[in-house]
């Protein structure tokens, strides 16, 4: 079984940076790859990226992309999720997730393919 910690979340300004971070342990054997997601306040659990740990294949959707960037460090089984130009309507609350069927393709993650989400961390976009 896969543990996935999240950590990296705070308070940003609009325009500023901020980089999440996935942490992996346990059996890193079994999955293949890394979805992040996010939930704003009364709003649906939305797919924003994703990527393969075999090969480093990511994708990056919607409002995010252009901004934001997924990476991988093999050697310390850490995802990355790079938050650049922050938006007020970036603020939610960030999850990464897995499981052993899971592979990131083109299309935006779907989170009904998940079912035990974390707490994940707040990040806030504010001035």
């Amino acid at each position: 079984q896969v543990q996935l910690v999240e950590s990296g979340g705070g308070l940003v300004q609009p325009g500023g940076s901020l980089r999440l971070s996935c942490a992996v342990s346990g059996s890193t054997l079994s999955f293949h790859a890394i979805g992040w997601f996010r939930q704003a306040p009364g709003k649906e659990r939305e797919g924003i990226s994703c990527i393969n740990s075999s090969d480093g294949s990511a994708t990056v959707v919607g409002s995010v992309k252009g901004r934001f960037t997924i990476s991988r460090d093999k050697g310390k089984n850490v995802i990355y999720l790079q938050m650049n130009n922050a938006k007020p309507e970036d603020t939610a609350v960030y999850y990464c997730e897995t499981n052993p069927e899971y592979y990131c393709s083109d299309a935006e993650p779907d989170a009904t393919d998940f079912t035990s989400w974390g707490r994940g961390p707040q990040v806030t976009v504010s001035s």
